[in-house]
């Protein structure tokens, strides 16, 4: 019976991967388009907070630096030496995961919401420094008024792009290598540390887990990719600025994210991301002009009501009434 259950889980993600695939063959609004790039975009930074925020049970509120850093340090090795963002990606996710270390290392030993707060104040005082930074060990940061990328027209060697499909295919690899990734962190030794680590802290020092280890593993991996969501915003949008993309906001809504889809699982960021992104969307066209900021009040009354009826986040009802379903069919 659980055998069987397991094939059509499996048979279920591959329709569910082949039908994301096929998307943009029936949808050739590029609004559309542009929607879906946003919710996978979405998703991809809050899978990578999932790993520090939700499997290590370790609150981050500046989780925007990182994507600040990603942006930043890609585009200034692309327009200094020319370095294909392809491949500056991986120095944007380096450095952003060196700063995750010299933060994580104090901070973890404190216990409470020190941590949560001395990421708030790291990303507060990353984005202050760059808007009031006009260079940089020769590097042209122009401050507030951002970086502005040379438009290429349809260069696929330095990721850009005319047509969105493309970068819709690529959001979707991220999101699946992420997914693939999370898949083996969770069946791992390290992925039960962990798991014990999020539960009891103490139980998990006293079994002999290295608990430091594996909080600033999880913060390097989790910083590392949230980077490289930062790169590939600046791609799609060919605009960086400290202010667009380092504001607390973003860090917000990456937790928001996976806290209404169920933080600490696989899928909850995922559906958490489908819930909030439209959402957010729909206020920001709609009402952004006469109530700015509308979208994060909703967020608010949202996880509110989560917390409220759906503690643990939106995918454990659908994981029963998925189970439910399976049980009635077999």
């Amino acid at each position: 019976m659980g055998e069987s259950m397991n094939l059509k889980k499996h048979i279920l993600a591959f329709v569910f991967v082949a039908f994301l695939s096929l998307l943009p063959l029936f949808f050739s609004s590029p609004v559309l388009l542009h929607a879906l790039i946003l919710i996978y975009f979405w998703a991809f930074l809050a899978m990578s907070w999932n790993i520090i925020g939700g499997f290590a049970g370790q609150l981050s509120l500046g989780h925007a630096a990182y994507v600040v850093i990603g942006a930043y340090v890609s585009t200034l090795l692309y327009l200094r030496w020319n370095i294909s963002p392809w491949i500056s990606m991986f120095g944007g996710g380096l450095a952003a995961s060196m700063l995750s270390v010299i933060i994580g290392y104090p901070c973890f030993k404190l216990r409470g919401a020190y941590y949560a707060l001395a990421t708030l104040a790291f990303a507060e005082l990353v984005r202050v420094l760059i808007a009031n930074t006009d260079r940089f060990m020769g590097f042209q940061i122009n401050g507030p008024r951002g970086i502005l990328l040379p438009v290429l027209g349809h260069a696929p060697a330095y990721f850009q792009f005319v047509n969105k499909v493309y970068y819709y295919y690529i959001i979707l690899a991220f999101c699946a290598v992420l997914t693939i990734l999370l898949l083996f962190i969770g069946k791992s030794r390290f992925g039960y540390y962990l798991t014990a680590i999020r539960e009891d802290q103490e139980a998990a020092e006293a079994v002999g887990i290295n608990v430091m280890w594996c909080k600033l593993f999880a913060g390097i991996l989790s910083s590392f990719f949230t980077a490289l969501g930062g790169v590939f915003y600046a791609q799609y949008v060919l605009f960086i600025s400290a202010g667009s993309i380092g504001s607390i906001h973003i860090s917000l809504e990456m937790v928001f994210i996976s806290i209404v889809g169920g933080k600490g699982t696989l899928m909850g960021p995922i559906i958490g991301a489908f819930l909030l992104t439209p959402l957010g969307e729909l206020t920001r066209v709609y009402l952004g002009g006469a109530y700015m900021g509308i979208h994060l009040v909703l967020y608010g009354l949202v996880l509110i009501l989560v917390v409220k009826f759906m503690p643990s986040g939106v995918i454990y009802p659908l994981q029963r009434l998925y189970n439910k379903i399976m049980k009635t069919q077999g």
